[in-house]
């Protein structure tokens, strides 16, 4: 059960955005490994905004299900906006949803490097018209913060967009 206030906070406001306009949503999570569909669905009622999320923390479950190129990962790491573009679209054509995110990044403690630190989150956001927004973020924080944050970002990033 999420009992985080401010992320239910803005997964209701989500929600009432995405039901005035009538859309659906899909999530594509790797380091927040389902947390934002989570939060999504502990708020009643979701069934009628949100479509499907993909937990998609491997490089073979990011292929496998979501057609992320495994060119793109080798050449450019899962943390990568390349590869959350690539994330996005491959959710927003296994569903039949207006709106989506994609998400990966590195929690830690372990796996960040000089070019990719701890703390490095990609976002991809976009609907079915083809639009997209690709960000990075860095976060501070341990793993447990890093991935708050990441979900309390994704949440409000997808409420701009509504």
């Amino acid at each position: 059960m999420i009992d985080d206030e401010e992320i239910l906070a803005l997964a209701r406001r989500l929600g009432a955005a995405m039901t005035a306009r009538g859309w659906k949503l899909v999530t594509a999570e790797s380091c927040t490994g389902g947390w934002v569909s989570a939060a999504v669905t502990a708020i009643p009622g979701s069934s009628d905004w949100f479509d499907r999320g993909y937990v998609v923390y491997s490089y073979a479950a990011k292929e496998d299900l979501l057609g992320v190129a495994a060119e793109s990962i080798r050449r450019h790491g899962a943390v990568s906006d390349i590869v959350v573009g690539e994330m996005l679209t491959g959710a927003l054509r296994g569903s039949g949803a207006q709106l989506g995110v994609a998400i990966s990044g590195i929690a830690g403690p372990t796996g960040g490097s000089p070019k990719r630190p701890v703390g490095t989150v990609c976002f991809a956001f976009g609907g079915s018209d083809g639009e997209r927004v690709v960000e990075t973020c860095l976060f501070d924080g341990d793993r447990q913060a890093i991935r708050r944050q990441a979900v309390m970002h994704a949440l409000a990033g997808l409420l701009a967009r509504c």
